[in-house]
């Protein structure tokens, strides 16, 4: 078993926690204070776990280039989250974890752009799959 793959499902089982639990959360509160308090949380925790394991210790060996791709990184999840919760908010949960999950394929075709990563057979079809998949339980 490739060493990855445990914490990728462990991943998709937070992923799934996070959805259903913050659609119970979310209710009667703005969508934006729901997910600037989630982000609080995870701030907390991820910066007690780097403490801990004594990774700050490489902090001052970051690139300029690092810290550049992290902070847009750090960007594009902040607005992922914050249209997340919009959506949640909006609608069922059960629809658009579905529809959020089309970051599948939208990873697939930027990591050959941007990355030059190869698309396989197997990448393809699992995508249509993917996309197939969104359609029949968002639609």
């Amino acid at each position: 078993m490739p060493t990855w793959l445990p914490f990728a499902l462990l991943s998709a089982v937070f992923a799934a926690l996070t959805a259903v639990l913050a659609k119970i959360g979310i209710k009667g509160v703005d969508s934006d204070l729901a997910t600037a308090v989630r982000t609080t949380v995870v701030l907390v925790l991820a910066w007690g776990i780097a403490l801990g394991r004594g990774a700050t210790a490489g902090l001052p060996d970051l690139s300029g280039r690092t810290w550049l791709f992290l902070a847009l990184s750090g960007l594009a999840t902040g607005a992922s989250w914050l249209c997340y919760f919009r959506a949640i908010q909006l609608g069922p949960v059960s629809r658009v974890a579905p529809v959020d999950k089309l970051s599948v394929v939208l990873v697939l075709v930027l990591s050959v752009l941007l990355l030059g990563e190869p698309l396989t057979w197997r990448a393809a079809v699992g995508a249509g799959l993917v996309v197939t998949g969104v359609v029949v339980l968002a639609g």
